[in-house]
């Protein structure tokens, strides 16, 4: 009888690259998935339902949905961690919270809802279709442009929802960051008396850090039709104006996840007018943005500030995470004489910049 010949065994290298090609393939489901969650309002049923992990039958009943749909739903993001599940009282299995869970609620101080909406809308979905636009040489227009035929801040000025979108994606960044700011490197807001946020957008992030240092008088500055909608809180003036024309004036002027949306140049530019604004004696500019780690290709923050070096590839014109070498260049032209760089446990970095 002749025998059927036997496979050769293969590498591991050759099964981590099956494994691996697939899931890349399949990647776009887990944000898909997330903004589902987010829409039917799972982690909210689940936080109401108390300390008692939550059954499919009443997660179901609470959410109105299809049990055999919801359970193909919650098995895939129990797997990613986004839920667990435990046993009931009465033996029975159940879905109950994660550290993860609470960031995929809409509203509350760890939500991270927002972002994930704004990411996954067709508008931001559609330029990555034409990521390879921006790779073509002699091609001044970005992914964002090619999709909408204009670029995101113009789009946004023109389309008040997905204008709002942005802001409220920006401001949950914004909580976030300011809580590990507060906590991590409160000696950054030391001695101030007033400070600019610039590109502020709805405030959030001078409302968080004027409650927790009171003595700070806050101004928020953006495009005036941002500002335009933005909710009043005392300690925080809204001004709007352009901020390659001039900044308002304080002892320190902040920079949250704004200098990643251009290029160097305007980079300059920007901080240019910051240092304008800021007294040269005690006057600084504090950056809050990623710092890209050279040669680190293994740490977890590393592999998310390079997917989000994509996603400035993708939504701007020249926008992109910079590394340690790269934020020095631009400090240097726009006339600082020193900086310093403070990590945060999360994305980005505080850069305090002085003239």
């Amino acid at each position: 009888m002749e025998k059927t010949p036997r496979r050769a065994p293969w590498h591991e290298e050759e099964e981590q690259g099956e494994v691996g090609i697939w899931k890349y393939a399949f990647g776009f489901s887990e944000m898909a998935v997330l903004k589902c969650a987010i829409e039917l309002g799972i982690a909210e049923a689940i936080e109401s339902h108390g300390s008692c992990p939550m059954t499919l039958s009443e997660l179901s009943s609470a959410l109105g949905c299809a049990p055999s749909a919801l359970f193909r739903i919650m098995r895939f993001l129990v797997h990613r961690g986004m839920f667990k599940e435990e046993l009931t009282a009465q033996g029975s299995l159940g879905y109950a919270e994660t550290p993860l869970t609470r960031r995929l609620m809409k509203h509350g101080e760890y939500s991270m809802a927002a972002l994930i909406l704004l990411e996954s809308s067709p508008v931001m979905l559609a330029p990555w279709h034409s990521l390879s636009a921006s790779c073509v040489l002699a091609n001044e227009s970005s992914p964002f442009d090619v999709a909408h035929g204009e670029d995101l801040w113009r789009f946004a000025a023109a389309n008040p929802g997905h204008s709002q979108l942005i802001d409220e994606a920006m401001a949950c960044i914004a909580r976030s960051t300011v809580r590990l700011m507060v906590q991590g490197c409160p000696e950054v807001f030391d001695g101030l008396s007033s400070l600019v946020d610039v590109g502020g957008g709805n405030g959030t992030t001078l409302q968080k850090l004027v409650k927790a240092c009171p003595g700070i008088r806050g101004i928020n500055f953006d495009l005036p039709h941002v500002v335009s909608v933005a909710e009043e809180f005392t300690g925080v003036e809204h001004v709007g104006g352009n901020l390659f024309k001039s900044v308002p004036k304080a002892d320190a002027a902040l920079l949250m996840s704004v200098l990643h949306d251009w290029g160097d140049d305007d980079c300059i530019d920007i901080l240019k007018k910051c240092r304008e604004a800021i007294p040269v004696d005690k006057g600084k500019v504090i950056i809050v943005e990623a710092v890209i780690e050279e040669g680190d290709q293994t740490d977890k923050l590393t592999d998310l500030r390079l997917g989000l070096d994509m996603i400035m590839m993708a939504h701007t014109t020249a926008g992109k995470e910079r590394t340690l070498k790269e934020w020095g260049f631009v400090l240097g032209k726009a006339g600082f004489s020193r900086y310093t760089v403070k990590p945060l446990p999360a994305m980005p970095s505080v850069i305090e910049a002085f003239p």
